[in-house]
């Protein structure tokens, strides 16, 4: 018998086997193939049905909401005081990012951003009487989220506190996000000092006010263009953002200057230093835009995506008030400060993953030269990130196109069936803040999402459509 000359092998999931061969100096192609649902054998069950007989459901849903994250048009209408805008925040009420925990659950950087928020509402006079307060059971401390709010990084805030306001054109969806608070000695990465309940009172007197009066003048911003434009110019409108903030400011110019506020020079100063003024208007926008989608029912398409620096938190439309949870995971791919590292980060923590569910941040990597640096460096890693996203997407953006990968649009509407499949989860473009000791931000990364919480959206969703067959 005689042996061929010339081998070329197909490796069905075994890149080992095929970096092999290829050693050998023969040709080798990898066929990129695991088992659904790494073999957990009542996923595979769910995704039979959700897949097969309950299929012509989900994708008909699945259409509509990613129809609806699509073509939503959410409009920054306003600034307003919390406690007078979002809807159930109580008088003596700090909302907090991510799924609800209690007080001793927390990280340490989340309790010291509410310690701060506690102050600066002026219900304590220091840190230890805001915690005592805080223990005494005297402040109620409930997710964002569960009033159509979203907050970055370790934010908290009280009823004071200035909130963007975002309306969508269709339907009724409001939605509300905190003002960003800039860099140095901040609540939101998860500092209580002095200087950070300053800057929260800063935010209440002197820029929230100015914001409001601009808009008034201005009339509504549209969130998704210039989100639009700002991912051509290198943004992901998540890490980075400073092409979209320019933006922003350059359409709010006219009418910032004609404020009679009397510390108008110290709202300037502040805003031409903070890059991510815009962030926490995306985040409001692609909250209006879920809070819409999530009320279609039947549907896969994840509509929360939040964490606490404990836990890890998913939702799905038709079951609003279920969260689905998992341990909050470290920022695997990211680059530290001098002297620190993984050893002084905190768990991935904040709601801002809210963008990657409308096509921002791990979706538009690809076109962001400074998310490929957390990557490697190179612009081949982060499209390679768009890529995997695409595998666990329902649906491709319209409006949010990257020319580097020749204006395909950005992947849209996360559907936990393919992510529970492909055993890819979300990567979320994220800072990283220090673990104990109040120093603030020490990092930034990209995050992945466990798979926890989405294989138990998924089981939850296979089990309510059963229950719901309709009648043959």
């Amino acid at each position: 018998m005689k042996l061929p000359e010339r081998v070329e092998v197909v490796s069905v999931g075994l890149d080992r086997f095929a970096a092999a061969v290829r050693d050998q100096g023969a040709a080798a192609t990898v066929v990129d193939w695991r088992i659904p649902a790494d073999g957990d054998g009542a996923a595979v069950a769910a995704l039979a049905r959700l897949y097969g007989p309950q299929a012509h459901r989900v994708d008909a849903a699945n259409a509509e909401a990613v129809r609806r994250l699509d073509q939503g048009a959410p409009k920054l209408v306003g600034v307003d005081r919390a406690g007078a805008v979002v809807p159930g925040f109580g008088d003596r009420t700090v909302l907090h990012c991510g799924p609800a925990i209690a007080w001793d659950d927390m990280c340490d950087p989340l309790q010291r951003s509410v310690r701060a928020a506690v102050i600066a509402e002026g219900w304590a006079p220091d840190r230890s009487a805001a915690t005592r307060l805080v223990e005494a059971g005297e402040v109620s401390l409930e997710p964002a989220n569960e009033h159509r709010a979203v907050v970055p990084m370790a934010t908290a805030i009280g009823p004071s506190a200035p909130v963007y306001v975002v309306a969508l054109e269709e339907g009724s969806a409001v939605a509300y996000s905190s003002l960003n608070q800039g860099s140095g000695e901040v609540p939101w990465f998860g500092v209580d000092s002095p200087p950070a309940v300053e800057r929260l009172r800063f935010l209440r007197d002197v820029l929230g006010p100015v914001l409001a009066a601009a808009l008034d003048r201005s009339g509504p911003v549209d969130v998704c263009s210039l989100a639009a434009q700002g991912i051509v110019m290198g943004d992901d409108v998540h890490m980075r953002v400073q092409a979209t903030t320019n933006l922003f400011l350059r359409d709010l110019l006219p009418h910032l200057v004609r404020s009679g506020h009397d510390r108008l020079g110290e709202a300037a100063d502040f805003i031409a230093s903070n890059h991510l003024m815009f962030l926490n208007v995306a985040m409001a926008g692609a909250r209006a835009l879920v809070e819409w989608a999530s009320e279609v029912p039947d549907s896969s398409v994840v509509t929360t995506m939040a964490r606490n620096g404990t836990t890890y938190g998913v939702r799905l439309p038709g079951h609003r008030d279920r969260w689905f949870l998992a341990p909050a995971p470290p920022v695997q791919d990211a680059l530290y400060y001098p002297g620190q590292g993984p050893e002084t980060s905190a768990p991935d923590i904040g709601d801002s993953a809210v963008v990657e569910l409308v096509g921002l941040g791990g979706p538009a990597s690809a076109g962001s030269p400074a998310v490929a640096g957390f990557l490697g460096g190179r612009m081949a890693d982060a499209m390679a990130v768009t890529a995997k996203m695409g595998r666990i997407c329902a649906g491709e953006s319209s409006r949010f196109r990257l020319p580097i990968m020749d204006n395909a649009g950005t992947p849209l509407g996360i559907d936990v069936r393919r992510v529970v499949e492909t055993s890819i989860t979300p990567a979320v473009n994220t800072g990283i803040v220090h673990v104990s000791d109040g120093s603030g931000q020490v990092g930034a990364g990209v995050a992945r999402a466990p798979i926890e919480c989405f294989v138990a959206a998924l089981l939850d969703l296979d089990e309510r459509l059963a229950h719901d067959e309709p009648p043959r």
